[in-house]
């Protein structure tokens, strides 16, 4: 296991599994038939290069939130997350321990090829699209509006699911039609609507707006839609702190936003291999990740 002190993990050897998938973030093994071992790491993409500076304990807090939210849910729509423990699959503790808070053993589902992206603000790609045709992803709004307002109502965009290292693609929903089918792309627009507004209702009491997320589905061999991957995390939304929003200015953020802030200021092209994060960019993000983990789950 590669590791050093406080428990940072950037990459993952399970000798004992067989390695199915490394994504940007997450370490997937083969566990049997019907599941699977997900290890998040300490690892961070930007601009979907996956950059070469851990974040610590990131791994340990997304996995908290995730399954928060998954179990927040689970009467909505069911998730991924299976029964099995751990320690059924990984008996060695020395194995064991060093990735025990950062894992879930999955059921393997059949992932979509459809990004489900909700957003309830004016904000990054979205912004910049507002402000070159008056829409987002096609959906007209009002005019007028500025960078960081409340949209009229939550919106859903969906993209396409890139390889790493490729940048995902806003689609039409009528593309999703096409891709999965008229009444799956109407549930999995329905759901991830329903499931932001409500998570985004419930985050606003507790201090922090949900300003966009994504969501990923899978199906079951019944063919019954789960939610699957990390749900409402600072890695696949944008938090940011209720209490000094205001539009027209990019709000501060508990999210990966605020490395990409500083990524800005460098002189790199956005492609592979991405640079080094300084001390003080990591100290603050990880400091972001946690606090986002205190106040939304108390």
């Amino acid at each position: 296991m590669n590791t050093s002190g406080n428990n940072i993990i950037y990459d993952t050897q399970i000798h004992s599994l067989k390695l199915k998938y490394k994504g940007k973030v997450r370490d997937i093994y083969e566990v049997d038939n019907q599941h699977m071992l997900i290890v998040t790491t300490d690892r961070i993409s930007a601009f979907d290069v996956i950059l070469p500076t851990p974040i610590p304990q990131k791994g340990e807090v997304l996995t908290q939130i995730s399954n928060f939210w998954f179990n927040k849910f689970n009467g909505l729509i069911p998730n991924h997350l299976s029964d099995i423990k751990l320690e059924n699959i990984l008996p060695d503790p020395l194995e064991r321990k060093p990735i025990e808070t950062r894992s879930v053993i999955v059921k393997k589902l059949k992932a979509l090829p459809v990004e489900a992206i909700v957003r309830g603000y004016l904000i990054g790609s979205g912004w910049k699209d507002y402000q070159q045709t008056g829409a987002v992803c096609g959906i007209n709004l009002p005019p007028g509006l500025q960078l960081a307002d409340k949209l009229p109502e939550a919106i859903y965009t969906p993209s396409t699911k890139a390889d790493i290292g490729d940048h995902d693609l806003n689609i039409s929903f009528e593309k999703t039609v096409e891709l999965i089918g008229k009444e799956l792309a109407e549930q999995v627009r329905d759901i991830s609507l329903k499931i932001y507004q409500q998570a985004a209702e419930l985050a606003l009491k507790r201090g922090i707006i949900i300003a966009d997320t994504k969501f990923e589905f899978g199906l079951d061999e019944n063919g019954k839609l789960h939610l699957i991957d990390e749900a409402l995390t600072p890695d696949s939304s944008r938090f940011w702190p209720a209490a000094t929003y205001k539009p027209g200015i990019s709000p501060p953020s508990f999210d990966k936003q605020f490395v990409r802030d500083y990524l800005e200021t460098l002189d790199w092209d956005k492609t592979a291999p991405g640079p080094e994060l300084p001390e003080n960019i990591v100290r603050q993000t990880a400091e972001k990740y946690q606090e986002a983990l205190s106040i939304l789950t108390n």
